[in-house]
């Protein structure tokens, strides 16, 4: 016999699963990963096949020692592997993004029910988790490749990093656009940077890339552009600000917009379902907190970078968001002295 689900209204159909949400949103990642091979070789792509393999591995082993239906099809493990491994520089050795991803799916996406129930983006817990553990490993950046060199196997070195001193990053390393801004305009060319030519993670360099990929998913209407326009519009705002500061209004605007990892956290990780607000209003709001946290760890904070604990911090106050943004019932008149 047929089984029955009773349910209150709406009852909305919809053609989409989160399977095929999850498939186009690895399909708006694919320009970033093309980019990511074409400046760094093949070792990138070695490190986002591991870092997918490892998070699809984690949750169908987690599934199965719990005994729980295997939920590796719906692909969110793959999108989160995938992630995970284009916030990474391709100078870290290849156990990192195992690791990295493990971590994200049982202990931040299993643990906590699965998907939809985890109150922080995995790939963003894990990529801080790796900061956290391999501080000098995620924050040693190393030059795009030149392929008529033959460089492109030239970083399948750093699968021995760490071992006797087998592998010299420093030999290759240079400082990503974000590190010299708050000190002067990025010495980066904005073309550059703009193509992702500069030093950085594997999918944060190239801003076109991370812009084809993000337009896709608001073309399919797979994402909502406030939280993007807003997240980026607010660190211009800010750099605006800080410039004019310092008496070049303009000179940090662009740089702080395609250095970095704001296009790919604005446009794939800042607009995770299950860790943003649910209204219009309330996605607003936890935008413009996003690009308002980023711009005060870039301009005055230890660490260049602060996308990944910006959207960290507004994964976790995101329900008092929700509860503050909700919108009334129609007639509702609250009470005198009765909280909100």
């Amino acid at each position: 016999m047929s089984k029955y689900i009773v349910s209150s209204s709406p009852h909305i159909a919809n053609e989409r699963t989160v399977t095929t949400i999850m498939l186009e949103v690895l399909i708006a990642l694919i320009p970033a990963v093309v980019a990511s091979v074409y400046f760094f070789g093949f070792y990138a792509l070695f490190l986002e096949v591991l870092s997918v393999g490892a998070a699809i591995g984690a949750e169908a082993l987690f599934n199965l020692i719990t005994k729980k239906e295997q939920t590796i099809t719906d692909c969110s493990a793959a999108v989160t592997g995938l992630l995970l491994a284009l916030n990474l520089p391709v100078s870290v050795p290849f156990y990192v993004p195992i690791i990295g991803s493990a971590f994200a799916i049982v202990f931040v996406k299993m643990l906590f029910g699965g998907i939809g129930k985890n109150f922080a983006n995995p790939a963003i817990a894990g990529r801080i988790f790796l900061l956290l553990a391999w501080s000098a490993a995620m924050t040693s950046f190393v030059k795009p490749i030149v392929w008529s060199n033959g460089e492109a196997f030239s970083y399948f070195r750093c699968i021995l990093k760490g071992r006797d001193g087998l592998v010299d990053v420093a030999a290759v390393s240079t400082a990503t656009p974000l590190a010299s801004l708050r000190f002067g305009a990025a010495k980066e060319g904005l073309l550059a940077m703009f193509l992702g030519n500069v030093g950085g993670s594997l999918g944060e360099t190239s801003a076109l890339a991370l812009l084809i990929g993000g337009v896709y998913l608001i073309v399919r209407r797979i994402i909502d552009w406030r939280v993007p326009v807003t997240f980026i519009g607010t660190v211009a705002v800010f750099a605006l600000i800080y410039g004019a500061a310092k008496g070049q209004p303009l000179a940090y605007v662009l740089p702080s917009v395609l250095g970095g990892g704001l296009f790919l956290g604005a446009f794939f990780m800042a607009t995770d379902y299950s860790t943003t607000p649910n209204t219009k209003l309330g996605l607003t709001v936890f935008a413009f907190g996003c690009g308002l946290i980023t711009s005060l760890i870039r301009f005055f904070g230890s660490y260049p970078e602060g996308v990944s604990f910006a959207i960290l911090l507004m994964n976790i106050v995101t329900p008092y968001i929700d509860k503050a943004c909700r919108p009334r019932p129609f007639g509702y008149v609250q009470k005198k002295g009765a909280k909100a």
